[in-house]
């Protein structure tokens, strides 16, 4: 993602009835697109037949305003048919569907620069119902993104294209995060929005709001049904976040059929119990006038978030598939795109965009880069008067880290106290905190177990958004992808999520998503193995270490001391479009001799050998808590004077990233003798050790009982360490 410069470049009544509601909902559904055979059959199967509502036009508009309007809405349509016949894969039915309030969002409402899809104090877009994402497409297309022209709609779906199957934010400058998952989206713009929540809270002043943008999002049936919505959303209302506008697709179709089968709760009822203002646009087809009015009464409500109910038909337009899942997940088919555009007035060839339509939209180019010269004249004059808040804003923006950050961090001798990871992290996370202007965070109601307090702040609260703490409750999968949305708001944005490494399970859709978006989270995760103790099997995690390693584009980091634990979160830093997940210790661990910073960003290092010509007896491998197990083996075995280098791999990702010169100092393949020894599945160790090592870890559930007392019963002790490497050499 291209960095702008700061200073070069830098809007109903709400209604609280559901349409499953036993109190009949006239005008709730426009069957204008359907033919009559199909409104009977939908009659016949106990659906109420609705009339069509149109909506007057806004008293200033022209006839031929309107008449524009609508080819323009038709031109999304038929953009979306097209690219999904042409692949012959996609889902037509959204787009049909949300193209009016998708065309007044980006042609009369949102603030952007084409020209500069990362101007800051852009408004931002999500599409959380990822699987419309040709609706996107089809938009930023007509506003002028050179992401998307018009070969890119015909290669939709297709080997290198800029126009993937969901929405990629690393693929197509214009898309901001990257959604596809039910949920995930919605959860991306809560962190989204709670950012500029924050920032402009600590940034803003009486005489210059430099942060002032929106945040919308279009999500459908399915991300309601999703747990992970209801985590955020909860958090949207607690947080209060006035600036984002949530448009709910509510048009009752998924892939299995009609959501009456599985999804019949108020939704109206539980936001506004979740502290969200609630506009019901009845008529979300041609009801334009309305859904104007709503977006302005959403934007007038600032202390909470607002959700637009908008009753759309699905594939609206199609004579035979509209309002039905057919329409969801797979193209029209050439009979139907036919009668479709017959039935919408539509005479074009594929892809044509009519030139009054094309004239509208160009618009938005010099428009956009108005507002950006606008603002970045704002940020001048702001850079006058306010110099140092000037310089982090800019931090923030460019992703710049100030000079000298890492010496901030904390070292250790082995002079210094025993002391568990998990207390050396929060260490780590304050010494940061002083120097790193964009670093924030939380935990998951762990804080004082995950110690991932920052104690220079207090809590990011609605009253309080200018602080650092965030409190996400027990509240996962939520908490994950709302930092991913954070991350993504800006590059210098850096926040780090914890909770007991176990329940990465509760999270991985989240953090599978930070990889793939290349979203540089920092997941700090405690209570990393079998040295948890007395919680049992239930907390103690054992093959998760081989699944994060398992996973592409994530830094898997397990330190085994103060040293190691400060050296992880430099490389977590720096590493702005990796995500990185920090193993951490509930117990006390020794500052081992010969532990570094330096060996920590090579991912794997010796920290101990006496061997000379690069040809120990044995190499002893380990990680984390048993990077001590590991040390002492090796020295009771120089007693019997073998030659032994002890190995410290606490991130195969990065030892994976040296030169083969290197890796071949630290692991030379004509030594074969080797051991590994970790508390934790030993999956995937056969790549360390080879045929002829040994690896010593757990292939089964834990157990309750004092760490010292799982630790001797699994084998993962001292003596079984050295009966391994006498089998070996």
């Amino acid at each position: 993602m291209a960095a702008a410069s700061a200073s070069s470049s830098l809007y109903l009544l709400p209604r609280t009835l559901n349409h499953h509601s036993s109190t009949p909902h006239p005008n709730r559904l426009s069957l204008s697109g359907l033919t009559p055979k199909t409104q009977a059959l939908r009659t016949r199967h106990g659906r109420r037949a609705r009339a069509t509502v149109r909506a007057a036009a806004v008293e200033t508009l022209q006839k031929a305003d309107t008449s524009l309007v609508e080819k323009s809405i038709n031109t999304i349509r038929f953009l979306s048919i097209d690219a999904v016949e042409k692949a012959n894969s996609g889902h037509p039915g959204l787009p049909m569907g949300c193209a009016p309030m998708g065309h007044i969002l980006y042609d009369e409402v949102m603030r952007y620069n084409p020209s500069n899809p990362y101007w800051f104090n852009r408004d931002r877009f999500v599409l959380s119902a990822g699987h419309g994402c040709m609706l996107q497409y089809a938009l930023l297309h007509l506003a002028g993104y050179d992401s998307v022209k018009e070969e890119d709609l015909k290669s939709f779906r297709q080997w290198g294209s800029r126009t993937p199957g969901h929405p990629e934010n690393f693929e197509t400058p214009g898309v901001e995060v990257t959604t596809g998952p039910l949920g995930q989206g919605i959860a991306n713009a809560v962190g989204l929005a709670a950012v500029e929540k924050h920032l402009a809270a600590r940034f803003n002043k009486p005489d210059n709001e430099i942060v002032d943008h929106y945040t919308y999002v279009i999500l459908g049936d399915g991300c309601q049904m999703e747990g992970i919505s209801n985590e955020v959303c909860s958090l949207a209302g607690h947080w209060g976040l006035g600036k984002l506008i949530a448009f709910y697709d509510d048009n009752h179709i998924s892939i299995d059929g009609d959501t009456e089968i599985a999804f019949t709760e108020s939704v109206d009822t539980r936001f506004e119990g979740l502290g969200w203002h609630v506009i019901w646009v009845k008529n979300g087809n041609t009801g334009y006038d309305e859904i104007r009015a709503a977006i302005k009464e959403a934007k007038a409500v600032k202390d909470k978030p607002t959700l637009i109910k908008v009753t759309t038909t699905i594939g609206y337009g199609s004579p035979n598939k509209a309002n039905s899942y057919s329409v969801h997940g797979s193209a029209l088919g050439a009979k139907e795109v036919d009668a479709t555009r017959k039935n919408l007035g539509w005479p074009h060839e594929p892809f044509h965009v009519p030139e009054d339509v094309k004239k509208h939209w160009s618009r938005h180019i010099p428009d956009g880069a108005a507002l950006e010269a606008e603002w970045n004249a704002k940020f001048a004059e702001y850079e006058k008067k306010y110099k140092e808040e000037a310089a982090e804003l800019k931090s923030i923006i460019t992703g710049e880290l100030p000079a000298g950050w890492d010496k901030a961090l904390p070292t250790y001798t082995p002079e210094s106290a025993a002391d568990a990871t998990r207390n050396l992290s929060q260490q780590c996370l304050n010494a940061l905190a002083k120097v790193l202007p964009g670093l924030l965070g939380g935990s998951a109601d762990l804080a004082s177990s995950n110690m991932t307090l920052l104690k220079m702040f207090g809590d990011f609260q609605k009253g309080t958004p200018e602080e650092r703490n965030v409190r996400f409750g027990v509240r996962e999968h939520g908490m994950g992808a709302i930092c991913n949305g954070i991350a993504l708001h800006s590059l210098g944005l850096i926040p780090y999520c914890a909770t007991f490494f176990v329940f990465t399970d509760y999270m991985r859709a989240a953090i599978r998503i930070s990889a793939l978006s290349e979203a540089g989270v920092i997941y700090v995760m405690t209570h990393d193995s079998i040295g948890l103790g007395e919680d049992g099997p239930t907390h103690q995690p054992i093959e998760h270490l081989a699944s994060f390693r398992a996973m592409p584009n994530i830094l898997m980091l397990r330190p085994a001391d103060g040293n190691e634990t400060a050296g992880a979160y430099k490389v977590a830093v720096v590493n702005r479009k990796r995500p990185s997940i920090l193993a951490l210790s509930r117990q006390k661990l020794p500052q081992l001799p010969g532990t570094s910073i330096a060996g920590v960003e090579k991912g794997g290092y010796a920290i101990s050998d006496n061997s000379s010509g690069n040809k120990p007896d044995v190499i002893l491998i380990g990680t984390g808590s048993e990077l001590e197990i590991a040390a002492k083996a090796g020295d009771e075995l120089r007693k019997e004077g073998k030659t032994v280098r002890v190995v410290s791999l606490v991130s195969w990702e990065l030892f994976d990233d040296q030169s083969d010169a290197y890796k071949e100092s630290v692991l030379p393949a004509a030594v074969t003798a080797r051991v590994s020894i970790e508390a934790g599945s030993t999956f995937g160790w056969e790549k360390i050790v080879g045929s002829k090592g040994k690896a010593i870890g757990i292939d089964r559930f834990g157990a309750s009982a004092p760490a010292g007392k799982i630790y001797k019963e699994f084998g993962i002790t001292v003596e079984a360490v050295i009966e391994a490497a006498k089998a070996v050499w």
